[in-house]
C-alpha cells in the first residue's frame, strides 16, 4: 500500500469524525491530531484525507437516490392497479358514447350520400331520354 494512504488511514482510523470536505480545514485537523514534519507530506496526507470523505459522501448520497428510487417504483407499482381499475369505468362509457357517435353520422351521411347521386342521376336520365 502507497505510504499516504496508509498514514492516511491510520489517522482515519481514530479520527475520522473530526475531518470535513475541506481541504484547509483537514490540514489544521492534521495538525491537531498528529505530528507530521514534512509540509508536502502534511499536504499530501490531508488531501487524500479529503479525496477519501468526498467519495464516501458522494458514494452514500447515491445510495440513498438508488434506494429512493426503488421505493418509488415499489410504490408506483403497488399503486398501478387502482388505475386500471379506473381506466376499465372510464372505457365502459366511452364504448356507450361510441355507437351513438357511430349511429348518428352513419345516419346523416346515408341520406347525403344517397340524396346526391340520385339527384345527379335524375338529369342525366332526362338528358339521355330528351336526346
Amino acid at each position: 500500500m502507497d505510504r499516504i494512504k496508509s498514514l492516511s488511514y491510520k489517522v482515519l482510523e481514530t479520527h475520522k469524525s473530526k475531518f470535513g470536505e475541506d481541504f484547509a480545514d483537514n490540514k489544521k485537523i492534521l495538525d491537531q491530531v498528529s505530528i507530521v514534519r514534512s509540509k508536502g507530506l502534511k499536504n499530501e496526507v490531508a488531501g487524500y484525507i479529503t479525496k477519501y470523505i468526498k467519495r464516501e459522501i458522494r458514494d452514500e448520497k447515491a445510495k440513498q437516490a438508488r434506494e429512493e428510487a426503488s421505493k418509488s417504483l415499489e410504490q408506483e407499482s403497488q399503486v398501478e392497479p387502482k388505475p386500471v381499475e379506473a381506466t376499465e369505468t372510464t372505457e365502459a362509457p366511452a364504448a356507450e358514447a361510441t355507437p351513438e357517435t357511430t349511429e348518428a353520422p352513419a345516419a346523416e351521411a346515408t341520406p347525403e350520400t344517397t340524396e346526391a347521386p340520385a339527384a345527379e342521376a335524375t338529369p342525366e336520365t332526362t338528358e339521355e331520354k330528351s336526346e
